[in-house]
């Protein structure tokens, strides 16, 4: 049962590859030299340690937007909303405008009807009272006799 197989002892080389890793050098970087800030060429080239030039364009950092300070609410929408307390304000002073002319009419008018009652009404006690005459003309009246179609007082 346990006996050594012929065929295993023979090797087939024929399919085996060997890879290597290639070790990876560090690459170090030229240095950079300070530029001012106003100079920074268009097209910059560096110098790799291998010798290699590595040309390309220089890429200007994005400046943000300078910041305005703006007002929470636009001045278009605060003059609309002045308008409208205005337009209101107005509304309101010409109802109570309307309301005391109103007032007004029905008062004079009542003074009026009351003026002509009380006037009426001294008129009438002048023209109906049963005293005597308390001023103006008296007329006395004789008896007067006619003869002959002649008065005779």
């Amino acid at each position: 049962m346990n006996k050594p197989d012929h065929r295993a002892a023979v090797h087939d080389t024929t399919a085996v590859e060997v890879h290597h890793p290639t070790p990876i050098t560090p690459v170090h970087t030229a240095p950079m030299l300070p530029v001012q800030p106003g100079s920074i060429p268009s097209v910059a080239s560096v110098v790799l340690p291998d010798g290699r030039v590595v040309t390309g364009y220089a890429i200007t950092p994005m400046q943000p937007e300078p910041v305005t300070h703006k007002p929470p609410v636009s001045r278009a929408a605060v003059n609309i909303a002045l308008a409208g307390v205005g337009f209101a304000a107005m509304c309101g002073g010409l109802f109570l405008l309307t309301a005391f002319i109103t007032a007004l009419t029905a008062l004079i008018t009542q003074l009026i009807i009351l003026a002509a009652v009380i006037f009426g009404g001294w008129v009438a006690v002048q023209v109906f009272s049963a005293r005597g005459h308390s001023g103006g003309t008296t007329v006395h009246i004789r008896k007067a006799v006619i003869k002959r179609n002649h008065f005779h007082s």
